[in-house]
C-alpha cells in the first residue's frame, strides 16, 4: 500500500456513530471528527488564554481531533457501552485500535509519516486529554440535539455524559459547560 491514506480518510463519512440508538438524525465520523477540532481547539484556548493554565498547542489539539477516530475506517465504530464493558476489552480494544493506527501510517506517504503520527497514534498524553474532553463534549451536544428534537432515548445517555465530563476534573472543559453548552439547547430564532 502506498499514499492510499487520503482517499481512505474520505471514507469516514460512511461510518457511522451511535449504533445501538435510535437517531432522529444520523451522525458520521467524518462530521463528529469535524466538531471535535473546533471543541478542541476552543478548550485548548479557554485553558491557555482564560484560565492561565499551561497547555499543548490550541492548533496541533484541533489537528489531532481531526483524525482522534481516524482509525474507526478499518475497525468500525464501536458503540462505547461495548468499548468499556469491562477492562480486558478496553485494553483489547486499545490494541486494535493501535493496529489499525499503525496500518493507517503505512498508507500515508513516507516523507510524511513522522508528521502524522502522534495524531494517528494518539501519543501526545496533553493533547490526547484535551481531544478527550471535546470529544466526550461532542457526545453531549449529540444528546442534546436528539432531546431537542424529541427523541427521549438520549436522556440516560445525556446524564451520564455529563456526569462522566464533571469527573474529567478539566477546568477548560468545567469553564465550557458553564458558559458556553447552555446555547446548544436553543433553536436557530433564539440564537
Amino acid at each position: 500500500m502506498a499514499n492510499e491514506f487520503y482517499a481512505l480518510l474520505g471514507r469516514m463519512r460512511y461510518i457511522t456513530r451511535w449504533g445501538l440508538m435510535r437517531n432522529t438524525f444520523s451522525e458520521n465520523i467524518q462530521e463528529h471528527s469535524h466538531q471535535v477540532a473546533v471543541l478542541a481547539h476552543a478548550l485548548a484556548l479557554i485553558r491557555r488564554d482564560i484560565l492561565k493554565l499551561p497547555c499543548p498547542d490550541p492548533d496541533r489539539c484541533a489537528v489531532a481531533a481531526l483524525y482522534h477516530d481516524a482509525t474507526e475506517i478499518l475497525t468500525g465504530d464501536m458503540p462505547t457501552p461495548i468499548k468499556y464493558y469491562n477492562p480486558d476489552i478496553k485494553v483489547a480494544y486499545k490494541q486494535v485500535e493501535r493496529i489499525a493506527g499503525e496500518r493507517l501510517l503505512k498508507m500515508v506517504p513516507q516523507e510524511l509519516v513522522d508528521c502524522y503520527t502522534d495524531f494517528i497514534l494518539e501519543d501526545d498524553k496533553e493533547i490526547s486529554t484535551i481531544v478527550k474532553a471535546a470529544d466526550k463534549l461532542s457526545a453531549y451536544i449529540k444528546c442534546v440535539e436528539e432531546q431537542k428534537a424529541g427523541n427521549t432515548e438520549f436522556d440516560s445517555a445525556e446524564a451520564a455524559t455529563m456526569q462522566s465530563m464533571k469527573a474529567m476534573g478539566r477546568p477548560e472543559l468545567d469553564w465550557f459547560i458553564e458558559n458556553c453548552l447552555e446555547p446548544f439547547r436553543l433553536n436557530l430564532d433564539q440564537l
